[in-house]
């Protein structure tokens, strides 16, 4: 069996910068709602915070590297000091997928202003391959965390907002068997055949709406950046 790391090894450093970034974004959503909502918990913690110091899990920085699996330190979130329990708590789990899609947005748009200038023009080649990997990956690794997130598993963001749109009874049940899901996500991930017809097809989805995300911000700045000589050198 052969490993393959699904980054290339030069490309590693962007990666890193990328993951680290978005990661951030992810978990301050999180901390910084739910304080504006009544709960101090990730405050008191030093989460509120878009230093990612307190946010970033070292190994799961490393897997997501060597794997293209990981996961950050989760905020703590105390509902029962919101005045809306049920609507606070899927809004506090909705906003750290959709400030990584916003991130996605942000970084698009910046690439292509950026390079549609022309000031890169007479950058060197390595400066150009730079910024362009650093853009791509910010706008990848966002996209990847936006879909990968509402994934209605858990213990991720989509299974969260689930459970409290749920029924009473049925949000009961769903508490009962939680921990059991638990096992059963790390399952699909790491049994390939029962990922591929799984999470597989729904995280293949990053690529379509990266791909459309990059093509629509070049429509509307009017200008492209060469991918093949960003990746090729």
């Amino acid at each position: 069996m052969n490993f393959r790391l699904p980054f290339p090894t030069d490309h590693l450093p962007f990666v890193f910068l990328a993951i680290v970034i978005a990661f951030t974004v992810h978990e301050y959503a999180h901390a910084r709602w739910a304080y504006r909502f009544g709960d101090p918990t990730a405050y008191k913690l030093g989460r509120v915070t878009l230093n990612p110091m307190p946010h970033v899990s070292l190994l799961g920085l490393l897997f997501i590297m060597l794997l293209g699996f990981g996961w950050a330190r989760p905020v703590p979130v105390n509902r029962s000091n919101f005045k809306r329990p049920r609507l606070m708590s899927i809004v506090v789990s909705a906003v750290g997928p959709l400030s990584n899609l916003i991130a996605a947005v942000v970084a698009a748009a910046a690439a292509y202003a950026l390079f549609s200038t022309g000031t890169l023009d007479a950058a060197s080649p390595g400066l150009y391959r730079a910024a362009g990997l650093i853009f791509f990956y910010i706008v990848h690794i966002n996209m990847l965390l936006f879909i990968f997130n509402l994934i209605p598993l858990p213990p991720l963001d989509g299974y969260r907002i689930l459970e409290d749109l749920a029924p009473l009874r049925l949000r009961l049940q769903m508490m009962k068997y939680e921990a059991w899901g638990v096992y059963i996500f790390l399952l699909i991930v790491f049994i390939t055949p029962v990922f591929n017809v799984t999470i597989g097809p729904i995280l293949g989805q990053v690529t379509v709406w990266r791909d459309g995300l990059l093509g629509f911000m070049a429509a509307l700045f009017g200008g492209d950046i060469d991918w093949v000589y960003v990746f090729g050198g």
